[in-house]
């Protein structure tokens, strides 16, 4: 999988990509991130990427024909993705359809945003949520994250982010290990047993109950059997 991340500020995305996880796979080539400066395509000789927006208003605006001529020096993709709060918001499914892909652009706005014309070339609006920041980088960063772990080989159990929160449309089941008490919190006694059938329906169970009480909304999408339909109706309260 690739990964051509465009940005005013490449600082900010570099330091990711050198540590832990995404480094070791970047290292072994099953990723690969290409990081570019918008402002090395600015054809004026003070590199201007931004100017005052139409019709008035506070702020800049980022320019289209630097920016789009980023977009094209990245060449071919899958996926050209502008990070913005109007996007389509990024949730597990859209993380494994990307996952899918080999070329990912990533394009991060800044200022007050981007020349509205930008949306004409890419493929996709993502946003990581309702709320506004100071420009896509982190919403390219989650991008990466997000979809890098379900490469082939980056993580080396699979079972470890099949699992997931959201994977199966539930949030995950609660996790413990050593020491068995602390501060007079057990481990529940079921995870010890060695009883990995009875452990499983656990888990189940407890993802069904972390979900109805802290995200409700998620139970009406999720792949639900007619054992857990059962299970939420006899423990309603």
């Amino acid at each position: 999988m690739k990964y051509t991340i465009l940005t005013l500020f490449p600082d900010l995305i570099r330091p990711w990509t050198e540590e832990s996880i995404l480094q070791k796979a970047i290292q072994k080539g099953l990723i690969e991130v290409d990081i570019r400066d918008i402002r090395a395509y600015a054809e004026d000789k003070h590199k201007t990427v931004d100017d005052t927006p139409y019709g008035g208003g506070a702020g800049m605006v980022m320019r289209v024909d630097v920016v789009v001529r980023a977009l094209e020096a990245a060449g071919p993709a899958d996926e050209v993705i502008l990070l913005t709060p109007a996007g389509q918001p990024l949730n597990q499914r859209l993380v494994e359809e990307l996952a899918q892909k080999s070329h990912l652009v990533l394009v991060c706005g800044r200022y007050e945003g981007i020349d509205a014309r930008v949306e004409q070339f890419v493929t996709r609006e993502v946003s990581i949520g309702d709320y506004v920041l100071m420009g896509g980088e982190l919403g390219a960063l989650v991008i990466l994250e997000a979809t890098a772990r379900l490469v082939p080989g980056v993580i080396k159990e699979a079972e470890s982010y099949q699992q997931d929160s959201f994977s199966t449309g539930l949030l995950d089941y609660p996790h413990y290990t050593r020491p068995p008490v602390f501060r007079g919190l057990a481990v529940p006694e079921i995870l010890t047993s060695g009883h990995h059938g009875k452990i499983a329906e656990w888990r189940r169970k407890q993802a069904l109950k972390r979900t109805r009480m802290r995200r409700p909304d998620l139970l009406e999408k999720a792949e639900l059997t007619p054992k857990d339909l059962a299970w939420l109706e006899e423990n309603e309260t």
